[in-house]
């Protein structure tokens, strides 16, 4: 097998391969899409969604798999590269990696929950209601992690207020129709004494935007 320009592709990758360098929060949904969608070329290498603990670590990191998708013998091995993340609190530092990679592009928006949710739906909820904590699927299947343990709120209950004593709601933004996921979301709220609200999403520009790039 070659690539494009002649050379022998990586093993084991088709010539018309697409590749999604993605955030790990996102994996599970890529992965039903790419089933859904039957596609034997869509690859997809998650980065840790731990990251977005440390947001300005990701863009130095997708540099490195950036420079490992595109070295010298890998750009050759992939038709297209789509980035799975939007800005998610790099500060433009995703677009500014991404400048060195004419084509490759990224997802909109400057978070899973506007990518979601969709611009205007988000802006239409922000605006509603400024003090709104979002959950996504990921978030809830993650919370003791990402939240609690994150916030360090397992250790130090008494904190709650100083971090959420702004919020007034929780808004789960769910991805899919899972009851048990619904649950959790509504426990998280009460955990956080929030007022609940949900809003089903499914896959919004994810979806859209892989689907063109694999497609296309």
């Amino acid at each position: 097998m070659t690539g494009t320009d002649g050379q022998a592709a990586q093993p084991g990758i088709r010539d018309d391969a697409v590749l999604v360098i993605a955030c790990g929060a996102l994996g599970r949904e890529l992965h039903a899409i790419r089933r859904a969608n039957g596609w034997g070329h869509l690859r997809i290498r998650c980065m840790d969604p731990a990251l977005h603990l440390r947001p300005e670590a990701i863009a130095p990191r997708l540099r490195v798999e950036l420079e490992r998708a595109c070295g010298a013998r890998g750009r050759e091995s992939y038709r297209r590269i789509f980035v799975g993340y939007a800005d998610c609190g790099s500060y433009g530092g995703i677009d500014r990696v991404l400048e060195d990679y004419p084509g490759v592009e990224r997802l909109p928006g400057l978070h899973c929950y506007e990518v979601f949710a969709g611009a205007e739906r988000f802006e239409r909820l922000a605006d509603d209601e400024p003090g709104t904590f979002y959950l996504t699927d990921f978030l809830v299947r993650s919370f003791d992690r990402f939240v609690t343990a994150a916030l360090g709120l397992d250790r130090h209950p008494e904190l709650l207020d100083d971090y959420f004593g702004n919020y007034r709601r929780l808004t789960y933004l769910s991805q899919t129709r899972d009851p048990e996921l619904l649950a959790g979301a509504r426990a998280a709220a009460v955990r956080l004494g929030l007022e609940f609200t949900h809003v089903h999403t499914g896959y919004g520009a994810l979806e859209t935007r892989v689907v063109r790039i694999a497609a296309g």
